[in-house]
């Protein structure tokens, strides 16, 4: 966790209500940081609904595995968040740590193993010692109270610089809905149907088949259309509970997520979401550029979703941004590499609204120092238009700088 806030943080952050059928408590159980927060435990009420979706990575973290086991269920009694440490590439006792882990969380809630859901976020190829969660647990489980997302969120942080939380209020039915919501995560950010450790909370009352339709789609231009680094975590973790409490005050049960009576919900739930993935974004290891990225004009959605991530992650666009440097031929590049359709005598780019190529060539009015005037904001816009069809997506990344090396060249030290 850095010392120093990144500048592209938000400048406020919202008060985050109680959600009727949540609790939440933190401590400090010593995985790997001193002085500092590093395990939270979030208790939900009996008849929580449950979904998530997780990294596609081929080394899933004991976690992740252990999540998906469970998810059938439905059911949740029970989160644990550890920092630290991802018990990834741990092996037999990788799985021995979550079924320990696990054990001590439904004997301090009292309730199945198989209502407790797990993640964790740090270094890879360390085994975790599980039995540090001996004694905190209970101690949590007794002290938890609703409301204090912040210092959930904070508990969780690894190399981020500032907690990140976000929340929406909505109509469903006769009662107002909340949904809050926390992430984390700054570096090997390249999710793949989630992100790196994300919980959603909501007092709405929907069925696990419907809430995870609902995640499942919501993620897709949200976490799935950020990334800081191209690196996909082997712990990404997305994870939405729905306590069902609102049904007391008026709002109807929900077992199909094509319910019309949810368009309000969804809309903020994927607000809440798209604000989530932002914040990870702005918080990217050393970055001090918020980068937007729009391809207008491809064959297709999914065309123009692969051009913009292959500019994203280019590590040589992000430096000359990082640079302050309009270089819309490493932008060509960028879309020429992505092996999609792509017409170089067609193509137009735009930085922060100020065209600079057209047509395959410079822009005949490019003016060099209104462009570079241009590239010393912290927000960065890129447009790339193809002119071969009606395919548009957007995608959001960061600059890349010296510090995400200093940052990454001794982690584990």
């Amino acid at each position: 966790m850095s010392s120093s806030v990144s500048p592209l943080a938000p400048k406020t952050v919202p008060d985050m209500p109680v959600i009727a059928g949540i609790r939440l408590a933190t401590a400090e159980a010593g995985i790997r940081y001193k002085n500092r927060t590093d395990v939270l435990l979030a208790v939900m009420d009996k008849g929580t609904a449950v979904a998530g979706v997780f990294t596609k990575s081929k080394c899933p973290s004991a976690p992740v595995e252990w999540c998906r086991a469970r998810l059938k269920g439905g059911k949740a009694r029970a989160l644990v968040v550890n920092s630290g440490n991802a018990n990834a590439f741990t092996g037999k006792t990788g799985r021995a740590s979550t079924a320990l882990t696990a054990k001590i969380a439904a004997k301090a809630v009292g309730c199945s193993e198989s209502e407790i859901f797990l993640a964790s976020t740090g270094v890879i190829g360390e085994p975790l010692d599980a039995t540090k969660f001996d004694g905190v647990l209970g101690r949590l489980a007794e002290t938890a109270e609703p409301g204090d997302y912040l210092a959930a969120a904070k508990a969780i942080m690894t190399t981020d610089t500032f907690p990140k939380v976000a929340t929406a209020t909505v109509k469903l039915g006769k009662a107002k809905v909340t949904i809050n919501g926390m992430a984390k995560g700054a570096g090997m950010i390249a999710p793949d149907m989630a992100t790196m450790l994300s919980f959603i909370f909501t007092d709405a009352p929907i069925a696990p088949a419907a809430l995870q339709a609902l995640l499942k789609s919501g993620v897709e231009d949200t976490f799935n259309a950020v990334t800081i680094d191209g690196d996909t975590s082997t712990s990404d973790t997305l994870l939405a509970f729905a306590t069902g409490a609102a049904a007391e005050h008026g709002a109807p049960k929900i077992s199909r997520a094509s319910d019309p009576r949810l368009k309000a919900f969804v809309k903020a739930f994927n607000q809440v979401l798209a604000n989530l993935a932002e914040q990870v974004a702005r918080d990217g290891e050393g970055a001090r550029k918020l980068v937007e990225i729009t391809v207008e004009g491809a064959k297709t959605k999914a065309s123009a979703r692969k051009i913009a991530m292959s500019i994203a992650n280019s590590p040589l666009v992000k430096t000359a941004i990082a640079g302050e440097d309009a270089n819309w031929g490493r932008v060509v590049m960028a879309v020429g590499k992505a092996g999609e359709p792509a017409d170089r005598d067609k193509l137009s780019i735009s930085f922060n609204g100020i065209r600079v190529a057209k047509r395959g060539a410079r822009d005949p009015d490019y003016d060099e120092a209104q462009v570079s005037e241009a590239m010393k904001a912290p927000e960065i816009a890129i447009l790339v238009s193809l002119g071969l069809g009606k395919g548009r997506d957007r995608v959001m990344t960061c600059d890349l700088t010296k510090e995400y090396v200093a940052i990454n060249g001794d982690y584990r030290s």
